[in-house]
């Protein structure tokens, strides 16, 4: 089934050189042990489906489980052992942890978390899938962002009473990093177009050196057949729901990705269905691409876990698994596709149970 081999075929870029014995995943007994943070919402629910895939298909992972929540009042001691299990297996996967936007909450668990471990790089694949009602075909667009700088370095403050200055920040190091690993995953994937997003018409230091620095990466890859150009973000967002066909692997700071990858979702059926990874010179943490808690689901036996496996699936091929990985992406796309079951979110009917036991029963 060709809709269903494109969508095995994505390897994940590891920045790390592969010959340094600290970055390896940690694997005893055969089997490697992975961090596993169900999240808020409907993490509960889709953790619970990804172990039961992982058990029938035999994957040889066993999970640290942590059940992290950013509904804390507190610093949270468990978040610091969940990060420390990470540092020791190098590989984790999570749902998404609940972010408060009262002024006195604590800092995002999930950005906190992305700081600390440097996991800069951060890919959501949104593409087309097969038997899903989608408000348009031909879309398949890789969208990296920068993820420890930008709006969310959380540096802000009150200057006087009704006066918050908040600061963006903008480095041409991490930038150029952010770059490489665009067009890097562009040659390991088989991509031709690298869209620079930026707003460097208003804020012409900051998004101006993120737009210099990713054209000067790029004319080092223009030998290589990777084609650039670069956009505005405001016009990517019209771009984006008139023809995200022109769209092929888009770049951007921190805030632009977490709008573009919404708009994405958006489009081909919605936030269960997009797969994504946070990635580090040490560390990876693979996770729903489009990071929506869902709390209004939570318990409800509706979650779509389709996001959670198949970002295990870019785990798996990171963890070297290909063949494990391959089994449950044909399952989850066959599930999908012939109708077997289908939660509400994809015009279905079905509880996640019921398709979880689809996805088991075409492994």
């Amino acid at each position: 089934m060709q809709a269903t081999k494109v969508s095995t075929s994505v390897p994940i870029p590891v920045p790390a050189p592969v010959e340094r014995e600290t970055i390896r995943p940690k694997k005893y007994g055969g089997k490697y042990t992975v961090t596993l943070i169900p999240g808020d919402g409907v993490g509960q629910e889709n953790a619970a489906a990804l172990k039961q895939v992982f058990a029938a298909a035999n994957v040889p992972v066993e999970f640290e489980q942590f059940d992290v929540t950013g509904l804390a009042t507190e610093d949270d001691q468990l978040l610091q052992e969940a990060q420390e299990s990470l540092r020791r297996n190098k590989v984790g996967i999570k749902g998404i942890l609940y972010s408060s936007s009262d002024k006195n909450a604590l800092e995002s668990f999930n950005v906190s978390m992305r700081k600390d471990l440097d996991l800069y790089a951060s890919l959501s694949l949104c593409r087309n899938m097969p038997g899903v009602p989608s408000r348009m075909k031909g879309i398949d667009i890789a969208i990296i962002r920068e993820n420890t700088e930008g709006e969310y370095s959380g540096l802000e403050h009150e200057s006087v009473a009704g006066v918050v200055e908040s600061l963006k920040i903008i480095t041409k190091a991490k930038t150029e990093r952010i770059a490489r690993f665009a067009f890097d995953f562009a040659i390991k994937n088989n991509r031709k177009k690298v869209t620079i997003i930026h707003k460097a018409n208003i804020m012409k230091l900051a998004d101006g050196l993120f737009l210099r620095t990713c054209r000067e990466v790029a004319k080092e890859y223009e030998s290589m057949g990777i084609q650039y150009n670069d956009m505005i973000v405001d016009n990517t967002c019209m771009q984006l729901v008139s023809r995200p066909q022109q769209f092929d692997v888009m770049v951007m700071p921190n805030l632009y990705g977490s709008i573009t990858s919404n708009i994405g979702a958006g489009l081909i059926g919605g936030a269960g269905l997009v797969p994504g990874c946070s990635i580090g010179r040490e560390y990876a943490m693979f996770e729903p691409g489009c990071r929506q808690v869902g709390l209004e689901l939570q318990d409800k036996g509706i979650a779509n876990p389709t996001a959670l496996l198949l970002s295990s699936v870019l785990m798996l091929r990171h963890l070297n698994l290909d063949d494990y990985a391959d089994q449950i992406s044909h399952a989850v796309h066959k599930t999908i596709e012939t109708n077997q079951a289908r939660t509400q979110d994809m015009g279905g009917k079905s509880t996640t149970q019921e398709f979880t036991d689809a996805v088991i029963s075409n492994l």
